[in-house]
């Protein structure tokens, strides 16, 4: 399948930038409105509507138990994190949770340090995974599946990914956690939002580290987008920081150039971990890329460069 039919054609913006982040708002070509009826994760969870956690008393790293009590589909993004049970996770890749059903989700360890219950059900975070730890997700989920071993990451690169980041930060933690890092530079990371912030109309955003295009994420409806993009930044903010300020900054010519790369792609559908169609592109040269359709809307599709 070409990357056309993956991705939907967008117009880059203009980007906003804070420092040696740019920001570029991906707009749609046409006319546009999600045909598909969901809500996020994050609302589900508030609204109680839908119930996460562990699989079992004894619980799987690996794995989480949903329980959809509403009548409305729920999905889950790649790279949030869920906060709670017997440890922190993020998802290692984007699910559509059916209306009125129990389902298993595909997690990776952002904790390594606690296994004991802080609560029985999970609940939302405002973190999400930097590019750099979802890079480590899409590489090997993708070799997991071309091996027919489902969702699954390697837990140890993402763990080892976790503690880099940490030390790169100078942060601390009594139990590992991800969420830690994040909470050390929560003054730095607002201060990022201020001047980044949501650009009406946007379906997506692709964001730049000094000259280099890092992260593509597009979603079927601005209405998701707006809700997503604060959280988004979180882990951007993180990768940036991890720079030299000054040099260099992206142009819209190279979204535009990282845009054609994936279209030039071959993708592959792989088994969906919920509702709805998943395709992965093969691995290129410094992207790794992945969608999760339904019907003929394209729910969220991502691409991690470097």
């Amino acid at each position: 399948m070409s990357a056309i039919r993956v991705f939907p054609k967008v117009t880059v913006g203009q980007p906003r930038r804070h420092e040696n982040l740019s920001v570029f708002p991906l707009l749609p070509s046409d006319a546009r409105s999600g045909d598909v009826d969901y809500i996020l994760s994050d609302e589900a969870i508030s609204a109680g509507s839908i119930v996460v956690e562990e699989v079992s008393d004894s619980g799987s790293v690996p794995t989480l138990r949903v329980s959809n009590k509403g009548r409305t589909r729920v999905l889950f993004l790649e790279g949030q994190e869920l906060k709670g049970a017997k440890q922190n996770r993020i998802l290692n890749t984007s699910v559509l949770v059916a209306a009125g059903s129990k389902t298993t989700i595909p997690v990776s360890c952002v904790e390594q340090g606690r296994w004991r219950h802080r609560t029985t059900a999970f609940e939302s975070s405002e973190n999400f995974s930097s590019p750099s730890l979802r890079r480590s997700l899409k590489e090997s989920v993708s070799r997991s599946l071309d091996a027919g071993g489902g969702h699954a990451s390697d837990q140890m690169a993402v763990w080892a990914e976790v503690g880099r980041q940490m030390k790169a930060h100078g942060s601390s933690s009594s139990t590992m956690a991800m969420s830690d890092t994040y909470e050390s530079k929560a003054g730095r990371i607002e201060e990022f939002r201020r001047d980044l912030g949501y650009v009406d109309g946007a379906i997506g955003l692709a964001v730049a580290v000094g000259p280099k295009v890092v992260a593509i994420d597009l979603f079927d409806q601005s209405a998701t987008c707006r809700k997503v993009w604060d959280r988004l930044l979180t882990g951007l903010v993180l990768d940036a920081l991890e720079q030299p300020p000054g040099g260099d900054l992206a142009r819209e010519a190279d979204v535009e150039d990282a845009l054609t790369r994936l279209e030039s792609a071959r993708w592959v559908e792989s088994p969906a971990a919920g509702e709805g169609r998943e395709f992965r592109a093969e691995p290129a040269p410094h992207a790794h890329a992945s969608a999760l359709s339904f019907a003929t809307s394209l729910l969220h599709g991502s691409a991690i460069l470097s």
